[in-house]
């Protein structure tokens, strides 16, 4: 059955999506959550334990505190409070921590290691998912229970000042409030000006029970210069002074006999060696958790601090606030911040925390009765009840105490056990799920591979055996071995399954599409090898249908595509991903290395000339060359693959990316360094100026002049932001923001977008031009180049410079003379691509992406533009190359039907 190409594509293009989507369903765990639609009332909290025939007395402690301030510092490092710089970057602080009456903690969050998951783990208590990621750029109003219903539902009063994400989450939830964009990084000023210009008259003020800060400028920092930039100290230092002038303004508010005050300083996540988020590694998840309440003991000196999850903080500041836990809460109470209470009151503190815990535990976990947090909280709930008894029976000997104090061991180890049980919960894939989407896409890629011979041949369709595949035995005893072992897999499953929840109707169309598939594949891959073809009678070097023998570079590419896909099953080859793309990489340059000396050393010249070729080149006859330019082009040649090995080298120790090394100095930091700002200013100047000598060479003299000045003006960005040198700036100068430039820039790039288009449509539309079509496809690829350049820090210059030089000599030396097809070319676009992401500095790690770029030429926040200019940035490698092989593959192709012209004018004239 012939299908045409577009259809073709169009079909694995769809069936991949839903393929991938199936996957993603299994690798993303169901958050855990309460089977209750109702939240959390006071009302409904169990009554205290007591063993005998009393009645049980629903008697609820205290709250702990008045009044709670939280202030959350975004991208607070634990090192910046703990560190050895403690005392220089947040002095009060630090002597509060150490001499104070505080309590200190690391906090670990769980990733994503992003604004609003952290915020929703830090109000709800659980642990959101990586689908959070997503709705962080326009967060929802949320729903779940949560502290600031809670809080605002007991008569709570709540301010709040800071990023607007609260806001969002939390609408008509606070008295009062002053939300600020969280997404325009390059303001760090102004965006913690907006809070702290409302202290003075809010702490005066006593109509309010909870304040929320939210400061967003540390953060900015970070993604604009990182961790270890200038702008750090001056930021945190800031950051200090406001503390100190809160806990000043609670202390003198402090009333003799009445509840105390409860300071908080936290932050949301911490900050990465490059100064992004999102990720795992220890700087991000790594924050600090300072409680400040003169109902805590003094401090003798500095005590390390100890390890807590930051979803403890919940059902602590629930408790202490007299406020029921949040039902979806896997957080424990901190006990220390209850030491000061008496051992009645812990132990009810820690009940309703237990209580509130199975209950969740029975909601998540089908056989949670079998878990050990849930049998020793049974245990330490009946010790409870005894204890209780003789309490109430007026025993007050050291062994009751003694047995309370064995309670409330019981008790820690009952929350810790629950605890890690539901956050295991979190971990746990659905398997099925994610093989069965794994079959569809690797079935769907083999397929893609076999056939894009065909695909991309002048005949433009594919021969897919459909019918004989439908009607075939293997496929019916494949559809029963699949429901076979759906119905195994259904019926035995120990926990939900997605895939075991569809109806019947789509598991079998599914059986059915996976069986069918095979069976093509496999007539495929029978017709196109050459055992295949001599099966059918067929030579296998010259099919009646297409030429497809493999070569050592098609065993290359295909092995090294499928391979890779498989690599993909593992999670250890999913965070070094960049390490099998390097040496596939590698590998492919060593075997184009052995075919140009194939070509120009071992076989003789002329064979093979009157073969035909879906690329050929212009200069398929030696002849028409003069020996002196044979001469040349055949070293150059020789010298392209050595080459390309040594660009991918230097690009490899410019960014160190993945996970295990990504914390080791590389030439990027050392570029980006104050002392080597002369050298990055000089290679950047370089790469501007080899980067138009490449570019400019297909374009018309109105974008070579477009290009040129657009290019000056990406160095002229640079230097207002401060990254390079100027020859005479001033070093007192200060750094702004470089609006003007980069709007400067803009006009540019849109005016060879548009010099591009109108050739392009002209060509279409107007006359059948081959070469303003070619002419309209290589402006906008350098229009793209120059957008690139200038979202590209300084330091990566070399990344986009390399990529050119590379696309040019390949173009020029191996896919022109080396004759290679249609798909050869196609797959080595995508390894070159997808090596160049990580050249980037990029990783599957999502703190790795700068979301600085965004806002390259805005004022402010657009979501619009910003979200644009951020996944441009970040898939600037693979995008870049797949335009290359668009307008390369354009330009051969109507090179190739003009040959054709030519040779049946020819054939004519000699006729005549």
């Amino acid at each position: 059955m012939k299908v045409r190409s577009s259809v073709f594509a169009s079909f694995i293009l769809i069936f991949e999506v839903i393929g991938i989507a199936l996957f993603l369903r299994g690798f993303f765990p169901v958050p855990v959550k309460s089977s209750f639609s109702s939240k959390s009332k006071l009302s409904d909290l169990p009554a205290e334990p007591l063993t005998g025939s009393a009645p049980n007395s629903s008697r609820l402690p205290q709250p702990l505190f008045k009044r709670v301030v939280i202030m959350l510092v975004d991208a607070l490092r634990e090192d910046f409070v703990f560190g050895p710089n403690g005392r220089m970057y947040m002095p009060y602080t630090r002597h509060v921590v150490e001499r104070g009456s505080s309590h200190s903690f690391v906090a670990k969050a769980r990733p994503p290691t992003v604004t609003m998951p952290r915020i929703k783990a830090l109000t709800t208590g659980s642990i959101p998912g990586f689908i959070d990621v997503v709705m962080n750029l326009n967060s929802p109003a949320l729903l779940e229970d949560n502290l600031i219903w809670q809080a605002k539902t007991a008569g709570k009063r709540i301010v709040f000042y800071g990023d607007d994400t609260w806001v969002r989450l939390f609408p008509k939830h606070f008295m009062e409030y002053d939300g600020t964009t969280s997404f325009f990084v390059s303001d760090y000023t102004e965006v913690d000006n907006n809070v702290t210009r409302h202290l003075d008259s809010t702490l005066k003020r006593d109509d309010w029970d909870i304040l929320i800060l939210h400061y967003l400028g540390l953060d900015h920092i970070g993604h604009m210069s990182g961790p270890y930039s200038s702008l750090i100290q001056p930021k945190l230092m800031e950051m200090d002074d406001i503390l100190k002038k809160i806990h000043s303004a609670l202390i003198s508010k402090e009333v003799e006999g009445s509840l105390p005050y409860l300071l908080v300083l936290c932050g949301d996540h911490g900050m990465s060696e490059t100064g992004s988020h999102g990720g795992s590694s220890e700087p991000e998840v790594s924050t600090p958790l300072v409680l400040i309440s003169p109902a805590f003991k003094r401090k003798a000196g500095m005590e390390k601090p100890g390890v807590v999850e930051q979803v403890d903080l919940t059902p602590t500041l629930a408790l202490g606030l007299g406020l029921p836990i949040s039902q979806n809460s896997v957080g424990r109470v901190i006990q220390s911040v209850l030491e000061e209470t008496s051992l009645r009151d812990q132990l009810r503190f820690l009940h309703l925390n237990g209580h509130q815990l199975s209950c969740l535990l029975k909601d998540s976990i089908s056989d949670y009765e079998k878990e050990v947090g849930f049998e020793q909280f049974r245990v330490a709930e009946k010790a409870h009840g005894n204890w209780m008894k003789l309490y109430l029976e007026g025993n007050t000997s050291e062994v009751l105490t003694n047995v309370g104090k064995k309670v409330l061991r019981q008790y820690l180890e009952a929350l810790a056990a629950m605890s890690a049980a539901l956050s295991k919960q979190l971990g746990k894939y659905d398997m099925y799920s994610m093989i069965a989407g794994m079959v569809f896409v690797f079935q769907l890629l083999l397929v893609l591979l076999l056939a894009m011979p065909e695909a991309l041949s002048s005949a433009a369709a594919v021969d897919l055996p459909i019918l004989s595949a439908l009607l075939s035995l293997p496929f019916y005893l494949l559809c029963l071995l699949l429901a076979s072992v759906h119905v195994l897999v259904c019926t035995s499953a120990g926990s939900s399954c997605y895939f075991c929840s569809l109806s019947w109707g789509l598991v079998f169309a599914a059986v059915a599409f996976s069986s069918a598939m095979f069976c093509i594949l496999v007539s495929i891959a029978t017709r196109r090898l050459p055992l295949g073809a001599k099966i059918h009678g067929k030579s296998p070097l010259r099919s009646s249908e297409v030429d497809w023998s493999l070569s050592e570079l098609d065993v290359l590419l295909l092995a090294g595509t499928v391979g890779h896909t498989l690599s993909l099953a593992a999670s250890s080859f999913v965070e070094e991903e960049h390490q099998t793309w390097y040496f596939l990489l590698n590998t492919l340059c060593l075997t184009v290395f052995q075919d140009v000396c194939r070509k120009y050393f071992r076989e003789k010249r002329g064979s093979g000339d009157d073969e035909e070729h879906i690329l050929p080149s212009k200069d398929r006859h030696p002849s028409a060359h003069p020996k002196a330019e044979i001469f040349s082009e055949k070293w150059l040649a020789l010298a392209t693959p050595p080459f390309t090995l040594l660009c991918c080298r230097l690009l490899r120790s410019l960014n160190q990316t993945g996970v295990q090394w990504a914390h080791i100095p590389d030439v990027g930091h050392w570029l980006n360094s104050s002392e080597h700002k002369v050298v990055l200013s000089l290679l950047s100047a370089f790469c501007l100026v080899l980067i138009y000598f490449l570019v400019q060479r297909r374009c018309s003299w109105v974008s070579k002049v477009a290009l040129a000045l657009g290019l000056l003006g990406v160095y002229s960005y640079r230097a207002a932001v401060g990254n390079v040198l100027f020859p005479w700036h001033h070093s007192g100068r200060t750094m702004s923001k470089g609006t003007v430039e980069a709007r400067f820039v803009y006009v540019f790039i849109l005016g060879i977008l548009f010099s591009g288009t109108k050739d392009l449509l002209r060509s279409q539309i107007i006359t059948a031009d081959a070469k303003l079509k070619s002419r309209g496809l290589w402006e906008i690829y350098s229009g793209l180049v120059l957008l690139v350049s200038l979202l590209f820090r300084a330091h990566n210059l070399p990344v986009l410079c390399c990529c050119l030089l590379i696309q040019t000599l390949m173009a020029q030396f191996i896919w022109k003379k080396l004759h290679y097809d249609a798909a050869q070319t196609t797959i080595m676009h995508y390894w070159f691509g997808q090596a160049f992401f990580y050249f980037q500095g990029n990783s599957n790690n999502i703190a790795t992406v700068d979301i600085s770029v965004g806002f390259v030429g805005l004022e402010s926040y657009i979501e619009a533009p910003a979200i644009f200019l951020t996944a441009l940035s970040t898939y600037a490698g693979p995008l870049l190359w797949a335009c290359h092989l668009v307008c390369y593959l354009s330009s051969e192709r109507d090179r190739f039907h003009i040959i054709l012209r030519c040779r049946h004018l020819v054939q004519e004239g000699h006729s005549f």
